[in-house]
């Protein structure tokens, strides 16, 4: 059975045991992904055709030598249940609420994670009143945070906030401002990291830089404080916002966040100068050492800016403590 890029299957041929066998049945059984009773609303729905010509009778007749392609509509999207989960609302007007997410939190319906979500709990809060721009998985969402990433994210109401707050967004005008406790210390421990982000080829879970193609990101940043150049504060700011843009850059200088699974490296564990107790903390630290601490865009109705901060959560207090890392100002 092969595929292409737009979900077309092609059965294998039909040989001498099956001609003259229901259509039905012989695609169940040679296509082993697909159940009669899927195949059959496949074929009542015109979806299967031999040499261009839809067939849409179950018991027709396959003869030796016939090849069927048979196409596999999108998955309809399920619309998302509110539920009652509580938020910690930074800001909320007539067009938009800017909340404080979690870190453990996904912000919208995806296979795994259909409940429980940010998207959940603010259909429940705003009482379905989100814009439908974002679709029927993603309603109001302009932007994202990483499950695993604590810190703000504004989401808008009507359709009239989510198309201004998405033109700032694609002016890279936001501002967002990012704490992480990173492996080492940056050299040098202020600057620019630039480079395009795109998959990876070899990970299909990971971002990578990349020579060719992908998407321009920079990254502004600036060292705190650091323990012995064993672990560091790091502020950033992003002028870009890329898929794990952060993780990526900071791992490509050889700084990768604390906790962060997907990109650790390894021999992370032999780090000195530190007793073993905080070593043993800081390498089971269970997520990306993460928060978005800062926001600020113009109002999409009002044109005023506003700027939003929130304060670390506990596990990123903790950290700080544990590594003695200074905390520093949200104000």
């Amino acid at each position: 059975m092969k595929i292409n890029d737009n979900n077309t299957y092609f059965s294998p041929a039909v040989d001498e045991t099956w001609s003259g066998q229901r259509l039905d049945k012989f695609l169940s059984q040679n296509m082993p992904d697909l159940s009669r009773s899927m195949v059959q609303k496949l074929i009542n729905s015109g979806n299967v055709s031999l040499d261009e010509n839809v067939i849409t009778e179950n018991d027709f007749k396959v003869s030796s030598g016939d090849s069927f392609c048979v196409m596999i509509p999108e998955a309809e999207e399920a619309e998302p249940q509110a539920e009652d989960i509580e938020l910690d609302v930074i800001y909320e007007d007539d067009d938009l609420i800017v909340v404080n997410k979690p870190a453990g939190m996904t912000v919208h319906p995806a296979p795994g994670a259909k409940s429980g979500t940010l998207v959940n709990a603010l259909l429940f809060h705003c009482q379905g009143n989100l814009s439908g721009v974002g679709g029927v998985k993603r309603p109001g969402i302009v932007h994202r945070i990483d499950k695993d990433t604590s810190g703000l994210l504004v989401v808008a109401k009507n359709d009239m906030a989510h198309k201004g707050l998405s033109e700032q967004f694609v002016k890279h005008s936001i501002e967002r401002t990012y704490f992480a406790v990173v492996y080492g210390c940056p050299n040098p421990m202020n600057g620019v990291i630039e480079g395009n982000i795109a998959r990876s080829r070899f990970d299909r879970k990971k971002m990578a830089l990349v020579a060719n193609g992908g998407k321009h990101a920079v990254t502004h940043y600036q060292t705190l404080c650091t323990n012995n150049g064993t672990v560091s504060l790091i502020k950033c700011n992003l002028e870009t916002g890329r898929t794990h843009q952060i993780r990526v850059h900071m791992s490509s200088i050889g700084c990768n966040l604390v906790g962060d699974k997907v990109y650790e490296k390894s021999g992370k564990t032999q780090i000195k100068g530190l007793s073993s107790e905080i070593k043993s903390f800081i390498n089971s630290f269970p997520r990306q050492a993460l928060h978005a601490a800062s926001l600020g865009f113009e109002h999409p109705r009002s044109g005023r800016w506003m700027q939003f901060k929130c304060d670390f959560p506990q596990d990123m207090c903790e950290i700080l403590e544990r590594c003695e890392l200074k905390m520093p100002s949200t104000e």
